[in-house]
Formats: structure tokens, C-alpha cells, sequence
């Protein structure tokens, strides 16, 4: 049976969003979402259309893993979430995938925004999550 993912790089402004399925094991980038009063609609509409088993939710922590203000806000976040969503929430180590999806960006050569950097963090979480198989 095919099971689907959604993965977020959650900011306070946008939130990146992917999807997966764990047999194909590739993400697809889908457009941000503003973080702002239509998350919770638009999320829903998310798990429905791609029938998603679980929410992954990249966890930001600093250079040494120690915990930052946007780790505190994630926590925040996922634990806001968790009272909502119908499925199960994850978190994934996020460290270094912003950077990795710039530079991919840049390398393609092509026009991006910042949602486009935060899409494709969420891509590269949702792999780490997938590559990881514990769920």
C-alpha cells in the first residue's frame, strides 16, 4: 500500500512544503504557504489531496545542536499542530538544508525566491525522513 508524506521547513513568514510517497522515495517540492490564519485550511486540503499517513516537520537546532529561538518556535509550532492535524507529526533534523537548497538554486541557474528555497528544504527533509525509514 502506498503511503504518502508531507514535509514542512517551517518559517514565521512562509512554510516550504513537500510530498512523497515511501515507495518511490522522491519528493516533490509544492508551493509555500504563507504562515498566517489559512495554514490550517490549506494544510488540511494537503493531507486530503495526497491521502498523507503523517506531517514532517523540520526541526532547526544550532551549529553545536544546541536549541535556538526558531527551535523553540518549531516546538511551539509541531506542538499547536500535533492538537489539530489527524495524523502523526515528526520531526526531522533540518541542519543544513536551507543552504543546500540555495546553492542547488543557484547551480540550476534559474529565477527563485526565498519560498523556493523553503519548498526545497522541505524536499530535502522529507528524503533525510524517508532515507532514515524509521517510521
Amino acid at each position: 500500500m502506498l503511503t504518502s508524506y508531507i514535509a514542512l521547513d517551517v518559517g514565521r513568514v512562509r512554510i516550504g512544503v513537500a510530498v512523497a510517497n515511501d515507495v518511490a522515495r522522491i519528493a516533490a517540492a509544492l508551493p509555500f504557504v504563507s504562515n498566517d490564519e489559512s495554514f490550517k485550511d490549506r494544510l488540511q486540503q494537503l493531507i486530503t489531496e495526497h491521502d498523507a499517513a503523517a506531517v514532517i516537520v523540520g526541526w532547526p537546532r544550532g551549529l553545536n545542536g544546541q536549541e535556538t529561538e526558531q527551535t523553540q518556535y518549531v516546538n511551539q509550532f509541531v506542538d499547536e499542530l500535533e492538537t489539530w492535524v489527524k495524523v502523526p507529526v515528526h520531526l526531522q533534523d533540518e541542519a543544513g538544508t536551507s543552504l543546500k537548497a540555495e546553492e542547488e538554486l543557484k547551480r540550476r541557474g534559474v529565477a527563485y525566491e526565498k519560498g523556493d528555497i523553503d519548498s526545497l528544504s522541505a524536499v530535502y527533509i522529507l528524503e533525510d525522513f524517508l532515507a532514515e525509514g524509521v517510521h
